[in-house]
Formats: C-alpha cells, structure tokens, sequence
C-alpha cells in the first residue's frame, strides 16, 4: 500500500509539473508565433539611407514585441532587386523578411530586375517620405527658380546625385521632367546617404532624395532644400523657413507619397502573418518612438498593413511604372503586369 501511495504521489507531481509548464507555456505565449532564433531583415540599399534607417526604427519595435533579435543585412545592388531577391529565394519559414518602397516591389518586374509584384508579399507600411532637391550652401542655386532654370536652358551639365535607377530620387527627376522640359547629368551612388554626402561634398551639384536622407545635413546647414514634392510646404525641426512645394511652379503637379514598409514574402506559416499583423496594430500604429523618429527626420507616421497598405501604397506605384514605360525603361507594359495608367 505505501508502495502503491508513492507512486501516485510521484505521478501527482509529474502531473502537477507538466500543468504548470503547460499553463505557463501559454501566459507566456501572448501571440501565436513564438520564434526560436533570429530573423534576418535584408535591407536592399546602403546603410544610412531612407529604407536602412526607417526598417531599423521599426524593427526595433517589433523584436521587442516578439522577445527574438531582428538582424538587419544590408545588401544593396540593382537598384534594390538583389536584396529584395534573397528575401524571395529564402525558405519559406518567417525568419527572412526584407524592406523598402513599395513602389520597387511594384516595378521590378515590368523592369526585367526581379520577377516579382506587391502581389508576392505582405506589406507592413512605417512612414511615408517626400523628396526635397537640396544644393550645397555654396551653391549658385539660391532658390529653385535658379536651378530650374538651369535645368531647362542649361547644356544638360547640372550633375545630379541620386540612389541609381529605380530609386525614389531618380523617379523624382523623371517625374519633375514629365512637366518641364529638363536636362541633367545623372550620377548614381549606392544608397540615398552616398548621394547626399557626394553632394555635399562637390561631386554633385544637386541631390532630389527622400528628406529623412537629407534632413542631417540640412539642420547641419550643409545643404540649402530648395522645394520639396508635394502640395505641401515641408518643415523641419531647427530650420526657420519650411521648404515650399513644387506646386508653387507647377500648380498641376501630381505626386503620390512614397511608402516604405518591412515586407515579407507570402508562402510563410499563417501564424507568422497573424502575429505581425497584431503588432502592426497594436504596437507599430500606436507607437511614440517611430512617430517621434518620423516627426525628426521630416516624414510622415502612416503605419498600415495588409488591404489598406496596398490602398496606400499603389498609387506611387502607378506613376513610377508608368512613368519608367514613357521613358522606355521597361520590358513590357505596366497593364499587362495589372497596373493600370494612373
């Protein structure tokens, strides 16, 4: 009998362990995927430009949600593609994820650079960012109607410095050339941060990048904004007067924010996209630091994800691929590809 008693007892016990370890598994569980290892997040531009600084900030918040690292790798090349490529070829497990525009997602593949379209990914929108032409402080550019005028009646010499084809600073020239009849020496670098210090330091003579790849030196007064992109002045933290907008010269001028976004390849554990979904919406909407970094580094807090990201992010996604077609940087049509003219 006592023999018997301290085998039940042992087994109680046993018992006991394995109900508390079970309750305790699922106090701690508090979203459905729970991560053994690190992520990779494949930043596909240079350090320090717009996608590199925007996707650490938020994917800071988000392995604090998660209680696992996010490791970010930048590795540029083709205008983006490379990196954006190795995220598509990884195993279809949740632990490699990559970032940027969405307008390259949507272009890539009318480009003949990826076979790929936002239809491939989940999207997971941080901010949304305008471009601002800046020149040096020195520069003979006092104001855009300087430098506007250059750019119509000069020999075509005025150098400009952007992230390379397919970038959100070349798009910026090509579209700004859809209204004025321009000419310019265009001069690539590898990431949006290359560029703008290029410029400062006199290889180029103007830089139309995204602000948060401008707004360091231009509190530095290093460089002299002298219009932003939209229909709306820009202004920014430490400089006294806002940057006006273009539709100051060209009323007509039609621009789409530029999103930007960590995004992950579909094919991935339903429960991965549940999880990121529930911290978009809880966490990175609703998050002080990443509106604080958005309100310092002159860009907008839009987070979104899933069908209101695409809602968004598209129409930017129109007037690039279009506006590459017109300029015959495309492989086919941007219809045939389901992008309908803007």
């Amino acid at each position: 009998m006592r023999r018997l008693i301290g085998v039940l007892l042992v087994l109680l016990i046993a018992a006991s362990a394995v109900f508390a370890s079970g309750v305790e598994e699922a106090e701690g569980s508090e979203f459905p995927w729970d991560p053994d290892r690190p992520i990779n997040l494949i930043v596909p531009w240079g350090a320090g430009g717009s996608t590199d600084r925007s996707a650490r900030t938020t994917a800071g918040i988000v392995e604090e949600q998660l209680g696992t690292s996010i490791v970010v790798v930048n590795q540029g090349g083709a205008s983006g593609s490379l990196g954006t490529k190795a995220a598509l070829d990884a195993p279809r497990d949740g632990y490699t994820w990559t970032a940027g525009a969405v307008k390259d997602l949507g272009v890539y593949g009318i480009m003949g650079l990826l076979d790929t379209s936002i239809d491939d990914w989940h999207l997971y929108l941080n901010v949304a960012m305008p471009n601002v032409i800046s020149v040096r402080t020195d520069s003979p550019y006092q104001t855009f109607d300087d430098l506007l005028d250059e750019l119509e009646n000069g020999a075509g010499d005025i150098r400009v410095a952007t992230a390379g084809v397919n970038s959100a600073g070349h798009t910026a020239m090509e579209l700004l050339g859809t209204y004025v009849d321009i000419e310019y020496r265009h001069v690539t670098y590898d990431g949006g941060a290359p560029a703008v210090t290029a410029t400062v330091g006199g290889e180029a003579d103007a830089v139309p990048q995204l602000s948060v790849e401008q707004v360091d030196m231009i509190s530095a007064g290093r460089l002299r904004p002298l219009v932003v992109l939209t229909d709306k002045a820009l202004e920014l933290e430490g400089v006294d007067e806002p940057v006006p907008p273009i539709t100051d010269w060209i009323p007509e001028f039609e621009a789409a924010p530029i999103y930007f976004g960590i995004f992950v390849p579909k094919g991935v554990p339903a429960e991965v996209i549940e999880t990121l979904d529930a911290i978009w919406e809880r966490d990175v909407m609703t998050s002080e630091t990443l509106r604080t970094w958005a309100r310092e580094n002159a860009v907008v807090f839009d987070p979104a994800y899933g069908e209101e990201a695409v809602r968004k992010s598209f129409p930017m996604v129109q007037i690039d691929a279009w506006l590459k077609h017109e300029a015959g940087d495309t492989v086919m049509s941007p219809a045939d590809a389901g992008i309908p003219r803007p």
